[in-house]
């Protein structure tokens, strides 16, 4: 390995370093209440450091931001391969919340986590726009095949998001005490189906 790859791959790996230690400290005391000296304490580096790299804890956020939504993309992207639009929904509902049981932190952060979302930068946010815009292709594709009628596709792709969201955040949330632990997990297993065949039968 030369001398600028060798660099190369340092940098990333203190980026990487203040990253981690940001999101610790983000869920942990919440967003306003954590400074870029806070953050340099727990990697046990200067503040300077951090600087080097990121302007301000926005725009560690930002790329906090990025982190999760490329790997929950990573997550969607196999389901391409699958033929029958709705099939491809349904699964991308599935990715969606096994992404979200298996990253909660990330997932807190991303979704959850009080934070000041009027700071990311909407012009660059190209991860958030491609999830959603994947969201919005697969259910154009459920309105061309007929199983959905035609509605907007915009509303429609919210719709469907936000009802799938809301139940894994209550899970995740531990918002389901009037449920047996015991039996919460197939709870969420048939209100998700339920919730399919109530697209598939009335959308």
């Amino acid at each position: 390995m030369g001398i600028t790859e060798r660099k190369e791959r340092e940098r990333e790996e203190m980026r990487q370093l203040i990253l981690d230690g940001a999101q610790k400290l983000f869920l942990a005391n919440g967003f306003e209440k954590v400074s870029i000296r806070n953050i340099a304490d727990e990697i046990e580096y200067s503040p300077a450091t951090i600087y080097l790299y990121f302007k301000d804890k926005n725009q560690l956020l930002f790329a906090l931001h990025q982190r999760g939504f490329v790997k929950m993309i990573g997550e969607f992207m196999p389901l391409q391969l699958l033929t029958d639009p709705f099939e491809k929904l349904v699964e991308m509902g599935r990715a969606y919340i096994r992404f979200a049981v298996e990253n909660p932190e990330l997932f807190d952060l991303m979704f959850i986590m009080t934070a000041p979302m009027d700071t990311l930068d909407k012009e660059d946010w190209v991860e958030g726009d491609q999830a959603f815009g994947l969201l919005m292709s697969i259910v154009q594709e459920c309105m061309d095949a007929g199983i959905f009628q035609k509605h907007d596709v915009q509303s429609t792709a919210m719709m469907i998001w936000s009802g799938i969201h809301g139940y894994t955040a209550l899970f995740l949330r531990k918002r389901l005490g009037m449920i047996p632990e015991c039996d919460r997990q197939s709870v969420m297993d048939d209100a998700f189906n339920l919730f399919c065949e109530t697209l598939r039968r009335g959308l």
